[in-house]
Parts: structure tokens; sequence; C-alpha cells
């Protein structure tokens, strides 16, 4: 039965007002009004996220839309909540090297070539990619670190498959 007094309908009006605190009172008060404080807690990426986490009944595509405004917090949402659109939360993920490299070895179900064509425009997160994704296109990702001499050497020297050869005439010019 739903708490409809006047002073716990006015404590979730003005929790409403912000989106932290309109998660946190749904998460903690029984008898809120779910769908308002979704509406609230959803302007805000990370509170969308605590939302579909914690609160039961949360309309999780509602969440989850609202999530993927950030990489970050797509990236967790995938991770942490059951039943997303995980082709969703990647779109939104393939924005940030890091995230897309994070995606790929953390989620189940991740495109990995999607991933690490993004992962891969950082020679950092390319020598990851390889190092960690077994799926990973080696010479793909080689490719990438060329960019930098450091990673190109670290590539060649501790990834096995990598093109030793390549990286020699590269290291020559």
């Amino acid at each position: 039965m739903k708490n409809i007094s006047k002073e716990f309908l006015a404590k979730q009006e003005e929790a409403c007002k912000r989106p932290h605190d309109a998660y946190w009172f749904a998460a903690s008060h029984k008898g809120a009004d779910v769908e308002k404080c979704q509406e609230a807690a959803c302007k805000n990426p990370l509170c969308a996220y605590w939302f579909a986490l914690k609160v039961k009944g949360a309309n999780i595509e509602k969440c989850q839309k609202a999530a993927c405004k950030d990489f970050e917090y797509a990236c967790w949402f995938a991770k942490d909540i059951k039943g997303v659109d995980i082709e969703k939360c990647q779109k939104a993920v393939c924005k940030s090297p890091e995230y897309a490299y994070i995606f790929a070895r953390d989620i189940k179900g991740a495109n990995i070539e999607k991933c690490q064509k993004i992962a891969c425009k950082d020679p950092y997160y390319a020598f990851y990619f390889a190092r960690y994704i077994k799926e990973a296109n080696i010479e793909y990702c080689q490719k990438a670190t060329y960019k930098n001499w450091y990673w190109a050497k670290r590539f060649a020297e501790e990834i096995p498959g990598a093109d030793k050869k390549k990286y020699k005439i590269l290291s020559l010019l």
C-alpha cells in the first residue's frame, strides 16, 4: 500500500527536484512513486544507472537511455543491469578508446570488431586490446601502435603473433 500522507508527498516532491535525491528517495522509501522519481533520476546518467540497479520496478529501457548519454555509465549499465540492450550500450561506449577496450573485455556479447576499431585510436589501448582480448585482430592492433614508438616496441616484443619484422623496419625510418 502506498504511503500517501501529505508529509510523504511533500518530501517526494522535494526529492524529485534533484536527480540524486530522487534516486535516493525511491530506493529508500517504500511507497514512493517510482515513475515520478525515475523521471527525475534519469536527468543524470549516473543516477539513471543507480536507479536501474537499486530500485524495484524501474523501467530499464528508460534508465538505459539516460545512462547511455555517458560512455562510462553505459559501460557500467551493460555490465551490471540484467536485460539491457548491449548494442545500445556499445554504441554509447564506442566513443572512447578506454571504454571500448573495457567493454570488449568485460561485456559478454560485445561486438569485438567495433570495440577494437575505437580502442585502436589510442596506441595504449591497442596494445592492451591485443594483449587481453582473445578475438583481437593482432595485425590491426599493431598498426595502431605505430603512432607511438614506445607502444610499437612493446607490442612487437610482448604480443604473441606480432610482426617483429615490420616493427624493425619502421624503427629504422
